[in-house]
């Protein structure tokens, strides 16, 4: 109430929960360490209050995520055209990156024809590579997967770790056809690519 309020005198609090003095006297005694007073003798909560509150929300969010685990829930798995027009969509985007930063670094090898166009290929897979960990790390969505509406998740349940989105990125920048291979003899909607499996993610729809 106070969180909502903001400030309650002692008969407003009084009144709006409906119990005596003495019970609430009781109780303010009990959580005085989360309450201060204002000028005007109105209590609102103090900075150790507003954690509190925080801490409580956490963990409602928290107890119905564990709900909805424990029930089953099948996931939402995304379709293999969409991860492939995700995937088209961040190639876009890293190539162009790519061809700005390394014109403008490189303008003079481009000019006189000693640009190695090896070298660049896999200097462009470690952007792509060190590009969708991260964000896939952070938000678990690259461009393309929130363009598309697609999510990275863990099958476990628990967060997405910047250690799991580069193991399942390693695959898809530098071995993918034999990623996709072995993760198609999987016979798991889950993992269409083998990476996936091995650090235990998967890529879902966010609206069907």
């Amino acid at each position: 109430m106070l969180n909502e309020k903001e400030e309650q005198s002692y008969t407003d609090l009084m009144n709006a929960l409906d119990v005596d003095s003495g019970k609430l006297s009781f109780h303010i005694r009990n959580l005085q360490i989360f309450l201060e007073q204002t000028p005007r003798g109105k209590y609102k909560l103090n900075s150790l209050g507003d954690k509190a509150i925080r801490y409580i929300r956490d963990f409602e969010t928290f107890s119905t995520e564990t709900d909805i685990a424990s029930k089953k829930i099948p996931l939402p798995i995304a379709s293999i055209k969409k991860r492939a027009m995700a995937f088209i969509i961040d190639l876009g985007v890293n190539f162009t990156i790519f061809i700005a930063t390394t014109l403008l670094t490189n303008l003079d090898t481009f000019l006189s024809g000693e640009f190695r166009v090896e070298f660049n290929i896999i200097l462009f897979l470690t952007l792509l590579l060190a590009y969708s960990s991260l964000m896939e790390g952070f938000g678990g969505q690259t461009i393309g997967k929130t363009f598309l509406e697609l999510k990275v998740v863990t099958i476990s349940g628990k967060k997405l770790a910047y250690d799991m989105a580069a193991v399942r990125n390693f695959g898809k920048c530098f071995l993918m056809p034999i990623d996709i291979i072995l993760g198609l003899r999987l016979k798991d909607k889950r993992f269409i690519k083998y990476f996936d499996k091995f650090s235990g993610t998967t890529v879902i729809a966010l609206k069907q």
